[in-house]
């Protein structure tokens, strides 16, 4: 005997795979552009979470423009996907400009700093760690376009709740794990320096080197063994 709960999504899966066979291209075409804006999210460090959304979000709206666009009835199922498309982004991208999160680009008091070992270390730090782990952060004008603005919000959020070297007198956080992220190379992470971005966090070996021995004789920031 049949089991009728099954019916329903059986006959969803039915008309899908049909829908998917009625229209290769816009199947490719949205598969390819979904692919290729995670594969993109995951190297500027955008959340996946976000992408997902956002991708579902341009395809409710590129589905709508497609059908009213094929509902006049001069070109066939698959020929205006890429405008569709196009359009949905647009519009997308201009609505979730209204979003203000990721604007307030606010940087707190500086409370008390720790006593780096020497000038050098200290601007070492504020080169490759200081946009997202201090309240001197410097937020480019990309920093105000969504969503890459709630990226850098996110991060930058993240980063200060990890520690805060602007505020590591009155409450260090992590700040003793300094020297071993930079050893294991998560910090700074790799997007971050990406397509060109951030070069002055792009340190030498030299550098790093150096940056490494001024953390080990800064009160703090490493622990036994690092």
């Amino acid at each position: 005997m049949t089991n009728t709960s099954d019916q329903p999504s059986a006959s969803r899966w039915v008309r899908f795979r049909s829908s998917v066979a009625r229209h290769p291209v816009i199947t490719v075409v949205v598969s390819v552009v979904g692919v290729a804006a995670l594969v993109l999210s995951e190297l500027v460090g955008l959340a996946p979470p976000i992408t997902v959304v956002l991708l579902v979000i341009v395809g409710v709206v590129a589905v709508a423009v497609h059908r009213r666009i094929t509902r006049r009835g001069s070109v066939g199922a698959s020929g205006p996907v890429v405008a569709a498309l196009a359009v949905a982004v647009v519009v997308v991208g201009v609505v979730i400009q209204l979003v203000p999160f990721g604007r307030a680009h606010a940087n707190g008091p500086i409370t008390g700093e720790p006593a780096w070992a020497d000038s050098t270390t200290r601007d070492l730090m504020v080169r490759a760690c200081y946009d997202c782990h201090s309240n001197e952060a410097e937020f480019p004008a990309y920093a105000s376009v969504a969503p890459i603005s709630w990226a850098v919000e996110l991060h930058v959020n993240d980063g200060r709740g990890a520690v805060n070297y602007s505020t590591f007198a009155t409450d260090p956080g992590d700040a003793d794990d300094s020297v071993r992220v930079i050893l294991d190379g998560s910090m700074p992470p790799a997007y971050f320096t990406r397509f060109g971005l951030h070069p002055e966090a792009d340190l030498t070996a030299t550098e790093r080197d150096a940056l490494i021995a001024g953390l080990r004789a800064t009160p703090g920031l490493s622990r036994d063994g690092d």
